[in-house]
């Protein structure tokens, strides 16, 4: 089947999306306030990862707005892919993996400090945790590409290409409505020699109409590959500066990570200033602007890294189990019939690991696709940052004054803290940590003489 063509088509953007058509804990001791997830970025490109062995299932879900009708997205792929081998899913899915694994911000309140809180314990608990063509297939023969195979799944129409040469690739691409960006041919050459395959997708109007939706759902495509990577080089091509990708990965051995590119930490734990509850958004874009400079843009950073079992804090709800399946979690099943298990009250071991990373790239810092690996490591990691609300009553014991004494040491490294990850100016945020909720005046001891005379000084 060759369908009509639109001469103008426009390339998803996201991570995987190719070419530009046109233009063991301790118990938290604290809440949870507010959760740092990918709707901070415009150009934010989320990917779930099934790993187990050589098993793969990826879940893409498109940022693409505008008609419809101008969608495009081609994908390099190791295999031909089955009809069988590609679902369409649900946004929520993917947003509820977002929010379950988002940096997060919690906060803590001092206690009367003549309590003797041990301010110390929870702070280690807190740190350690677009005229119309058609082209025949024989002109498709003649140019070196090869129609594996055409489906319909959902709202797409799909095509799975293979190709001899990179020129006839390319030839075929804009034979059919594709304008290609420059440097195009040269990044389809590259995925050529490697043998890959070319899933192209398009929207079926008719279809999507019938979902009534107004929006694109996440595609998802399932193949057996002893690679473990996701290609990224054809998103940068025609890339308009650089791209956000959030890549989720899923598996049962641990966390996953890069090999070609380094897998950091980001900063997490530490205490900052309690006026950026208010600023948390802006917050946090500049403190991962910080750490990516600081790696010469060449980094994957680690935001979560946790078993699905549980979170401490969690910032929304685990996926059940139900959810996991659909993103491609096969082993969540009974023994009796593969029926999904229902996900009983409590902590109970999910046996699905989940990676949160984040890459910020463009052609020149990441000129490689992304290889990961799994590991071993089932060691937890969270982004948390700690806002901390100094006491405020009338607490007039010894323990109480040397608390206040240190207070302004406390606020000065919370600053310091804070515009080293961020590179905010520092007498700015003083300012502001004098100007709002962070203002702290101590109350004042009665005067001595008070407690001789009383209030009328003697004279009532």
């Amino acid at each position: 089947m060759h369908r009509t063509l639109k001469k103008t088509l426009f390339a998803a953007a996201s991570a995987t999306a190719a070419i530009t058509l046109t233009g063991g804990a301790v118990a938290f001791c604290g809440f949870y306030v507010a959760k740092a997830d990918t709707k901070l970025f415009n150009k934010a490109s989320k990917v779930a990862i099934m790993r187990d062995n050589n098993r793969t299932v990826i879940t893409m879900a498109n940022d693409y707005q505008g008609d419809l009708k101008e969608f495009a997205m081609v994908i390099p792929v190791p295999v031909v892919l089955q009809e069988e081998q590609i679902h369409v899913t649900d946004n929520a899915i993917i947003d509820h993996l977002d929010a379950y694994t988002s940096p997060r911000l919690v906060e803590y309140f001092d206690e009367d400090p003549c309590t003797q809180y041990k301010y110390r314990e929870m702070a280690q608990n807190a740190s350690a945790i677009e005229e119309e063509i058609t082209v025949t297939g024989s002109r498709a023969d003649s140019l070196g590409v090869t129609i594996e195979a055409e489906y319909t799944v959902g709202e797409y129409d799909i095509q799975i290409l293979s190709a001899a040469q990179s020129d006839g690739l390319a030839q075929w691409l804009v034979a059919n409505g594709y304008k290609l960006p420059e440097d195009a041919e040269a990044t389809l050459g590259s995925y050529i020699k490697q043998n890959t395959k070319f899933f192209v997708a398009k929207v079926n109007l008719e279809e999507q109409a019938q979902t009534g939706l107004k929006y694109l759902r996440p595609l998802q495509i399932a193949f057996e590959s002893p690679k473990f990577q996701l290609p990224i080089r054809l998103g940068t091509v025609n890339a308009d500066g650089k791209q956000e990708l959030f890549v989720f990965g899923l598996t049962r051995s641990g966390r996953i990570e890069t090999t070609n590119y380094r897998t950091v930490n980001l900063p997490t734990g530490m205490d900052i200033p309690v006026y950026v509850k208010n600023e948390f958004g802006d917050f946090y874009k500049s403190m991962f602007q910080e750490q990516v400079e600081k790696e010469n843009g060449r980094a994957v950073f680690m935001e979560y890294a946790w078993n699905m079992n549980w979170c401490d804090p969690c910032a929304a709800d685990p996926l059940s189990a139900q959810e996991l399946r659909e993103l491609g979690v096969y082993w969540l099943e009974n023994g009796s019939g593969g029926a999904v298990q229902p996900r009983r009250p409590g902590p109970q071991a999910q046996d699905v690991y989940v990676t949160r990373l984040h890459v910020s790239y463009d052609a020149q810092t990441f000129p490689e696709d992304l290889v990961f690996k799994e590991t071993g490591d089932k060691s937890n990691f969270q982004g948390r940052y700690v806002l901390r609300h100094p006491y405020k009553g009338d607490a007039t014991c010894e323990a109480a004054e040397v608390y206040r004494a240190n207070l302004p040491e406390r606020f000065e490294k919370e600053a310091q803290t804070l515009a080293n990850l961020t590179g905010w100016e520092i007498e700015d945020i003083r300012k502001k940590m004098n100007d709002g909720s962070q203002n702290f005046s101590p109350p004042q001891p009665e005067p001595w003489w008070k407690r001789l005379w009383g209030d009328d000084g003697g004279k009532g």
